[in-house]
């Protein structure tokens, strides 16, 4: 028996709509590129770890930015007194790297090298002046009981961290060879001629050589990646609809896709 006319037709309307949907498909693989890539995005990680650890006179701090049970870097807190010279006494605060290749964001003057304090919203990352030396926090002194001047300043206290709260120092340091940036937030206040600070939180990115900024315990929300993705999704641009259109017309489509 013959195949009816209703038969060969719906076998045409078929291969037609085949033929659409498939160059449809491709279209939608061209146009869904960039979907991919926000699908699958090379997030940051940052692990913060929270602290409370004093850093008193005559005392060194040791400051493990990884938890991997190996110091990073060194907080030195030191208090000299004298009873010649009429008697005077002096304290410093000082950060340095625990390991080779680790180094602190700071700056440098002709007679000393300085960490800078940093406020938060900073980045920190390859670009940055990164010191390999001990560096000075704060300083004070005192001559008998009045205040001596430390590096031509008249001041119980000097130097960028002297009496500041919630300020951040800046890590460059080396994790399985690579390097990786960080962070640590101190107070830090001077009393007489001693200095003491207190180390409230520190961080670090697990990204190799991705910055890292003062202040962000933690990386890019997934909740917001997903959104972001259900936006690009939900709202294609003009571009992407207009080929995704032309190509669903079918031959004549794809003749006018091409010639753009």
């Amino acid at each position: 028996m013959a195949p009816s006319r209703r038969a060969g037709r719906t076998g045409k309307v078929s291969d037609s709509f085949s033929m659409r949907l498939h160059l449809y498909s491709l279209a939608a693989s061209a146009a869904g590129v960039s979907l991919v890539s926000l699908s699958q995005p090379a997030e940051a990680k940052v692990v913060y770890t929270k602290a409370d650890q004093p850093i008193t006179p005559n005392s060194t701090v040791l400051l493990d930015l990884n938890n991997d049970g190996i110091a990073d870097f060194k907080f030195v807190d030191d208090f000299h007194s004298s009873t010649t010279g009429g008697g005077g006494a002096f304290g410093s605060l000082f950060v340095l790297p625990a390991q080779p290749g680790n180094a602190v964001l700071g700056h440098t003057v002709p007679t000393r090298a300085y960490a800078s304090a940093l406020f938060s919203n900073v980045e920190i990352g390859p670009k940055g002046d990164f010191l390999t030396g001990a560096e000075a926090m704060a300083v004070t002194a005192t001559s008998g009981a009045r205040p001596r001047p430390l590096f031509g300043i008249p001041s119980t206290c000097s130097a960028p961290w002297a009496n500041v709260s919630a300020r951040y120092v800046g890590f460059k340091f080396m994790l399985s060879g690579q390097v990786h940036f960080g962070w640590a937030r101190l107070n830090v206040g001077c009393s007489g001629s001693r200095v003491n600070a207190v180390l409230t939180g520190y961080a670090y990115e697990t990204v190799v050589g991705r910055p890292i900024v003062t202040g962000l315990t933690s990386g890019p929300d997934e909740t917001e990646t997903s959104a972001r993705i259900d936006r690009a999704v939900a709202e294609p641009s003009a571009s992407a609809e207009a080929t995704l259109g032309m190509l669903a017309q079918g031959a004549d489509g794809l003749t006018v896709w091409r010639k753009k």
